[in-house]
């Protein structure tokens, strides 16, 4: 008889969609050339609309949510890992087309696998999760459009979210000076905990965006979009690099071509699903570097998978800080 194993599983139902945790075996699971146990995944606003249904995140159903995971090779067939290597996998359409990481077990493509950096267990790879990848990546946006530290504050959106709040804690190990928008006054001592200089409220980026504004930041790293993109657009400083990887105040952008071609400013969007392997271990290899630990570690809140899918609509409502981990054996 296979083994079995726990995952929850979200069903189509009359009423929408519903989770429940079931006992699958791998005969269950989709194809695939690498069999892994997760040990760890996360929450992320994705996983958040998958779990409520509030948007149409999920393809396909039954499915197993769960957008990335951490966890030891038990099987692969190509040869590319060995039973007990280390393994991450973020995006690939995990937990959106393909079974996802809440389960005990997945069964994956080798292609889709980036190695466990020395120095990063398991469960911080997963504090990391897709949220903090897709902040590195932004970080290397930054890095590449050319800013440094001595140019001038980089603008951090939506900064006590999982890539706001990664973002923060990169930024200032790396020197840079850090203003951090949120719009949770509560949260201003976690975020100068995590290295902010200054905390605005997210009001002061929601007004109706002029098309050139006063020269402020440097360089931003938006996780909201819409005005709030627009109105760091247009206080960028000359020559200023905007990576923009989220969509939490909308998916609208009512700017202006002034900033682009009176001001040199750049706009980079940062897309981290199917970003290429080589791209996925220098953003690793960075995390690994330049991402404080103790930092890190204040950021997370560890669920039990059991309670995970309770998580769905607080992330969804702001109602969650910095990092959630999902504790796939519980």
């Amino acid at each position: 008889m296979s083994e079995r194993f726990r995952a929850l599983v979200l069903d189509k139902t009359d009423q929408g969609q519903e989770p429940s945790l079931k006992a699958l075996t791998l005969d269950d699971l989709m194809p695939g050339d690498t069999v892994v146990a997760p040990a760890f995944s996360t929450l992320n606003y994705k996983d958040g609309l998958a779990l409520t249904g509030a948007a149409p995140v999920v393809r396909s159903f039954p499915m197993i949510p769960g957008i990335d995971f951490a966890g030891e090779v038990i099987s692969c067939e190509g040869g590319a890992f060995q039973p007990g290597d280390q393994v991450i996998l973020n995006g690939f359409g995990l937990g959106e087309t393909h079974f996802g990481g809440y389960a005990e077990r997945a069964r994956v493509n080798a292609k889709w696998l980036v190695r466990l950096p020395d120095g990063i267990s398991p469960r911080h790879a997963m504090a990391v999760g897709t949220a903090g990848y897709t902040a590195m990546l932004c970080v290397l946006a930054l890095e590449e459009g050319g800013t440094t530290p001595d140019h001038g504050p980089i603008l951090v959106t939506g900064a006590a979210g999982g890539v706001g709040s990664v973002a923060v804690a990169l930024l200032a190990k790396l020197g840079f000076e850090i203003i951090a928008s949120t719009g949770r006054a509560s949260e201003a001592d976690y975020l100068k905990s995590l290295g902010a200089n200054e905390i605005i409220a997210r009001d002061e980026l929601s007004g109706e965006p002029r098309a050139m504004a006063k020269e402020r930041f440097a360089g931003v790293v938006d996780c909201v979009g819409s005005k709030t993109l627009a109105n760091a657009i247009s206080m960028t400083k000359y020559g200023g690099t905007i990576a923009a990887c989220g969509l939490a105040g909308g998916m609208d952008l009512p700017t202006s071509v002034a900033p682009f071609i009176l001001r040199g400013v750049k706009l980079i969007g940062i897309e981290s699903v199917h970003a290429p392997l080589a791209r996925r271990e220098l953003a690793w290899a960075r995390l690994a570097q330049d991402l404080d630990l103790e930092k890190l570690e204040a950021m997370i809140t560890d669920v039990p998978l059991s309670e995970i899918s309770e998580w769905g609509s607080k992330i969804l409502s702001g109602q969650t800080r910095g990092r959630v981990v999902v504790d796939v054996s519980k």
